[in-house]
């Protein structure tokens, strides 16, 4: 572990040997806030992002963060073991299950063209209402469209992946978030934010982006209500994307049913009240997930590489939390113009992937724009032990 502290600010406490300068710049800024309690903590995936570094954990007293959450709100991973082994499925059976997949699960920027049941739906009943007097309520504003939206992957790093574990059992895991909805009450509440921490001659300057909302005002607490019903959407969101997958493997081997009782969820961007070290604090979790004693995780690598189901040791330094995937080891733009499209299909095809990387413009999710997922995991095994390792078979990307 990597210490960083200056006077007057926060120690900063990195699982990450290596961070990027604009990343430790942002967490620097991060342990200057008034209201940040105890420590920064930026685990083993870190890289920069807007405000707040992606693979940062911030814990605030009395005040929460829109831009320390970000714009997929409540974006995170469910996996589910299958009952069939990897022997039991055919190139050609893999590759109709993903034309089935993709017929059924819209991907990148794409909907639903007919909305979806309401029942399918997290209730917004108790959420605030969009009035004259009230410009809150987002939700409520944006759900007609979300009908739409539930049941779809996106795009960017959001995957729909088929696995297989060291005894070949196969495994399905879905990536995905909170799609428009998630973003529009992001942008929001940011956006309000910024206007209230203006007129509060707030200490937090413009230019880091860290606008904050006290929580016992109006709008810190309709923002707690709406991002936690963008959380609860994003889970609604991956649960349906998989109950769509498993009748789509049903179609296709016509015996057996996968249990989804066992489904394993956890989200990555959210920001909750918890205790730690004697305190009540709002923890915010910016590609960050929770490694509670006993809590079950997903720490994904990329389409090329193994993912891991760990279990969380609840270690306090990190405020109980581990990192959510590899990390980037490079931007979408660089990667696109520095790697060798041959070179990571070839990678992929030696290993019998199926897998999404067939022009230039999806090098920004090769494998090789990635960190490397075993020196990301040896990295925090003072968070988490490893249950399974699983290797990718079969790939579906934004």
């Amino acid at each position: 572990m990597k210490y960083y502290n200056e006077e007057n600010s926060l120690v900063i406490k990195s699982w990450c040997d290596n961070p990027e300068d604009g990343a430790i710049e942002q967490a620097k800024n991060l342990a200057r806030l008034p209201f940040a309690f105890k420590q920064i903590c930026l685990m083993p995936d870190t890289h920069q992002g807007y405000g707040m570094p992606i693979g940062g954990v911030l814990a605030t007293e009395k005040v929460i963060i829109p831009n320390a959450v970000g714009v997929d709100i409540g974006c995170g991973m469910c996996a589910v073991q299958t009952p069939w082994e990897k022997d039991d499925i055919s190139t050609e059976q893999l590759k109709k299950i993903l034309s089935l997949i993709r017929e059924a699960i819209p991907v990148g920027f794409l909907h639903h063209k007919t909305i979806q049941e309401i029942a399918l739906m997290p209730s917004a009943d108790d959420l605030p209402k969009d009035t004259m007097f009230n410009t809150c309520g987002i939700v409520n504003r944006e759900y007609h469209a979300a009908l739409s939206q539930i049941g779809t992957l996106g795009g960017g790093n959001h995957f729909i992946e088929i696995q297989k574990d060291e005894h070949n059992i196969i495994w399905i895991m879905v990536h995905s978030g909170s799609r428009n909805l998630g973003y529009k009450v992001a942008k929001y509440y940011n956006d309000l934010a910024v206007e209230l921490t203006g007129k509060w001659y707030s200490y937090v300057p413009k230019e880091w982006e860290l606008a904050f909302l006290p929580i016992d005002t109006f709008e810190g607490d309709s923002y707690i209500k709406e991002m936690q019903y963008c959380v609860d959407f994003s889970l609604a969101n991956r649960k349906l994307m998989l109950d769509r997958i498993c009748e789509v493997f049903h179609t296709v081997l016509q015996w057996k049913k996968i249990d989804l009782s066992g489904t394993i969820n956890i989200a990555h961007n959210y920001a909750r009240m918890e205790h730690h070290f004697g305190h009540n604090v709002m923890v915010h979790r910016k590609g960050a997930t929770s490694a509670r004693e006993g809590e079950i995780g997903l720490i994904p690598g990329s389409q090329g590489t193994s993912s891991y189901v760990v279990k969380g040791k609840g270690n306090p330094e990190s405020f109980m939390s581990c990192s959510h995937g590899a990390g980037r080891a490079m931007g979408r733009k660089q990667a696109q113009r520095t790697l060798n499209l041959e070179d990571e299909q070839k990678k992929m095809d030696d290993r019998g992937i199926l897998h999404s990387v067939r022009g230039i413009n999806d090098l920004d999710e090769a494998p090789g724009s990635y960190k490397d997922i075993e020196e990301v995991i040896s990295s925090q095994l003072d968070l988490i032990d490893i249950l399974v390792k699983l290797q990718p078979l079969a790939v579906i990307k934004g």
